[in-house]
Order: structure tokens, then C-alpha cells, then sequence
């Protein structure tokens, strides 16, 4: 009983202590700093003050404007939704923007071509295909997009960019083909380069083609759930109606998780060659030729599927789509790669057996925009670019809109635009019905 009177005390005396101390660091605090003290319970113990709630990401507009420039033409574009920032490549410009398209910062001095952006949850950066085809050097872009915090920033000088090089896309645009030793350039009237590789463009992050953590023992599929994140980049194709061994898109993946000791400054004057020797993996995906391959790629978490925007190709025996979608609910098969001149096998990516479908090629897809911007909010929702040009003070400049649709899976055209939102998705209910599998947590490309 005396233990027990003890104990009682104890609490009193502690619970008096504490609100001497609140009071005192409320008289000498102000309010906004001062801490509240844990609350008492049984004797000895407290319970641990609580940990603020981050606070929630803030609403998607239906549009956000990525302004006009003197530049290329969108290529392609990043949201931050945690902090509400928006990321335009405009060619040879990379713009941010907040949320009501008010210019916060730009990256200036590229004279090569910069692409399709994604952005990286794990280390908030935004990574871009980075293309100089006269030096034959391909790079994936990295921006720190905490320290663009002005206009006209120098790619080169402001430390902003930091640049990996991709040596197998050196390899298979610099291939001769034809064995007589000469290199013909950038151009696609051409036997040369491997699979009729023009360089990169597409970019996104997602899980990778191959992994099977996560399968269940009766054999169901459970993919996504935690699984490293791998960076996809798929290659530029020259539209070429001459040859048959440019019928595929060709992606590669690659984990990053420890490219900083490849990362180096742009130095255009002398191009680098700091990067991987070789991709964690390559893939083929059966479309048909399309212009200059996928301009934008990305991964939907919402279904596991990856959409790859391109601009229509020019042979009669395809349908030439401009809007396909990988299974992601189906694994890679081993198989022959579609047209090489030396018979080649290699991991195959099956389409999606929705939408459009052409017999005669075996190919589905869709009539779409997305080529000039392409980002899937992993809920039914993706901003798609519009482009366009405005004449300001006699000179022609570029513009870019990131505006929001919701997939409905229509034919021709999968897209509708969302006129109204509230702060947790679209007013509109309906649920999309983009065929896949189970959502996929753990997307690192736009998901907070």
C-alpha cells in the first residue's frame, strides 16, 4: 500500500512539474515555437509527443502554363507534387514553375538536345535525356531542382546539371551495318545504326521488366510492391521505310542507386564518356517503325503498365499508332528480335491487348496526344503537353501547357480532359477503365 501511495505521488508531482515548465516556456516562448510537453500517464512513464503530420501535396490545377520561350519546341515534363513545382524542356531550356505557371527558374546553354523528364521522389531530381549526336555522346540530365531558384541559370557554370553517360546507346547509333567502315552521320537514309537507333528520348522510373519479386506461390502476380526502382530510357528511331530491323522500340534500364560516381559536370567543349559500361537490362517492344521512337515514356502505378508516346510512323503495312501501352502485368518473354540482318534474340515486352488492334501486324495502341509531355499522376490522371507557338514583338516563341485528362480507355483517343478537381483528384467519379492489374505502391517517378 505504501508502494502503491508512493507511485501516486510521483504522478502528481511529475504532472506538476510538467505544467510548471509548460507555463514557463509559454511566458518566455513564443507561441509559434514553444513545444508542448508530453503528457503524463502511470508513474515513470509519458507518452511520446506526437510527430506533425507532412503536410498533404497541393491540389493539381487542370492546366498549368510552362509560358513561351525562344526555343525548341516542348519535350517533354516533371511534376514535383510535393513541393508543387513543374519542370518543362523546351529543346535546349529547361523551365520550373509553380503550380499556377509563374516562371521560378530556368537552365540555359544547351546546344544539344534535351528531351523527355521525369522526376525522382528518392532524391527530388529531375532526370532528362541529353543528346549531342555530332560527339556521339548520350546522357541522362540530372537537375537539382532545389537550387534553380533563378532565371537563365548556365548549364555548364551554375552546378545545377550534372550529366551520366550511356555508352550502349553510343554503340548501337555509331554501328556499321553495312561492314564498309564508314559512319554515315545523323541520318536515318541509312543501313547504319543498330536497330536504327537515333539516340534517346523517353525517360521514366519504374520497376524493373524482369522482376519477379513478389510473385505468390500460385503463381499470381504481385508486382510492385517493393522492388527497386530502375530508370528506363527508351531510344530515338529513324523513321526508315527501306529496312525492316527498326520495327522495335528498344528500352534499357537502369539502376541508379549508385550512378554519383558517374555523375559529372556538362562540359559541351569535351563531351565526357563517365557512365555505365552497359544497361541492368535491354528489351524490345513490337510496334512497327515509328518517327524517331518513343518521345514519351512513362509508368503508371495506378496499373503497372508503361505508355509510350511517339510520333506516327511512315510504313503501309503498320497501322502506326501513336500511343502504345506495355503489359506490365506480363513478363518479358525470350525471343527472336524482330528484322535483324543476323538473327538475334533478346527479352520481348508484350503491348496491351486493348484499344486499337491491327491484325495483320499483331499491334494495339491508340490515337493520342502525349508526345510533347506525358505524366501519369498514378490515379487515372495524367497531364498530357500542349504546344504551340505565339509571335511576341516580331520574334516566334515556343509554348508549352501541361493540361489535366483522366484515361478512359476510348478508341481512337484514351484521353478526356478534367475541367474541375477538388483537392484530392477529379469531380468526376468515374473510375477509369485503363486495363491492368493491382496498383503498384512504391512508384518513384510523380508519387510523393
Amino acid at each position: 500500500m505504501r508502494r502503491q501511495t508512493h507511485g501516486w505521488l510521483t504522478a502528481l508531482l511529475t504532472t506538476a512539474v510538467v505544467a510548471t515548465g509548460a507555463g514557463a516556456a509559454s511566458a518566455g516562448t513564443p507561441a509559434e515555437t514553444a513545444v508542448p510537453a508530453a503528457p503524463a500517464t502511470a508513474a515513470g512513464t509519458t507518452v511520446p509527443a506526437q510527430t506533425p503530420k507532412p503536410p498533404k501535396p497541393p491540389k493539381l490545377p487542370t492546366a498549368v502554363d510552362g509560358g513561351a520561350w525562344k526555343s525548341g519546341h516542348i519535350q517533354g515534363m516533371a511534376v514535383d507534387r510535393r513541393k508543387g513545382f513543374v519542370y518543362f524542356s523546351f529543346t535546349n531550356l529547361l523551365v520550373k514553375t509553380d503550380l499556377t505557371g509563374k516562371p521560378l527558374g530556368s537552365v540555359t546553354g544547351f546546344t544539344g538536345h534535351l528531351g523527355d523528364l521525369d522526376f525522382n521522389t528518392k532524391d527530388g531530381r529531375v532526370y532528362g535525356s541529353l543528346e549531342y549526336k555530332a560527339a556521339k555522346a548520350f546522357y541522362i540530365a540530372i537537375f537539382d531542382g532545389d537550387r534553380i531558384t533563378k532565371m537563365d541559370m548556365d548549364a555548364e557554370t551554375t552546378g545545377v546539371v550534372s550529366t551520366v553517360h550511356l555508352q550502349e546507346v553510343v554503340d548501337d547509333y555509331t554501328a556499321d551495318m553495312d561492314g564498309n567502315g564508314v559512319f554515315d552521320g545523323n541520318t536515318g537514309n541509312t543501313p547504319d545504326h543498330r536497330y536504327g537507333c537515333s539516340g534517346i528520348d523517353g525517360v521514366a522510373f519504374g520497376p524493373a521488366f524482369d522482376d519477379k519479386h513478389g510473385d505468390d506461390e500460385d503463381g499470381g502476380d504481385r508486382r510492385g510492391t517493393s522492388r527497386t526502382q530502375l530508370l528506363t530510357v527508351a531510344y530515338g528511331v529513324y523513321a526508315n521505310t527501306t529496312r525492316q530491323d527498326n520495327d522495335n522500340q528498344v528500352l534499357l534500364q537502369y539502376d541508379i542507386r549508385r550512378w554519383k560516381k558517374y555523375e559529372r559536370p556538362l562540359t559541351e567543349a569535351d563531351p565526357h564518356t563517365s557512365g555505365p559500361g552497359s544497361p541492368d537490362g535491354k528489351y524490345f517492344s513490337y510496334t512497327g517503325n515509328t518517327t524517331y521512337g518513343v518521345q514519351n515514356l512513362d509508368y503508371d502505378a495506378h496499373t503497372g503498365n508503361w505508355l509510350l508516346a511517339a510520333y506516327k510512323g511512315t510504313k503501309s503495312q503498320f497501322p502506326n499508332y501513336s500511343l502504345f501501352v506495355i503489359d506490365g502485368s506480363k513478363h518479358p518473354v525470350s525471343g527472336p528480335v524482330s528484322g535483324q540482318p543476323t538473327p538475334e534474340r533478346g527479352r520481348l515486352l508484350p503491348l496491351l491487348k486493348r484499344g486499337l488492334h491491327h491484325p495483320a501486324s499483331g499491334t494495339y495502341g491508340w490515337e493520342s496526344t502525349g508526345q510533347y509531355g506525358l505524366v501519369s499522376l498514378d490515379d487515372g490522371r495524367y497531364y498530357l503537353a500542349e504546344a504551340g507557338t505565339v509571335v511576341e514583338d516580331g520574334v516566334t516563341k515556343q509554348t508549352g501547357r501541361a493540361v489535366l485528362n483522366r484515361w478512359t480507355g476510348d478508341v481512337p483517343t484514351p484521353f478526356t480532359p478534367i475541367t474541375n478537381v477538388t483537392a484530392d483528384g477529379p469531380t468526376d467519379p468515374e473510375p477509369s477503365d485503363y486495363a491492368g492489374h493491382a496498383p503498384h505502391p512504391g512508384h518513384i517517378g510523380h508519387r510523393p
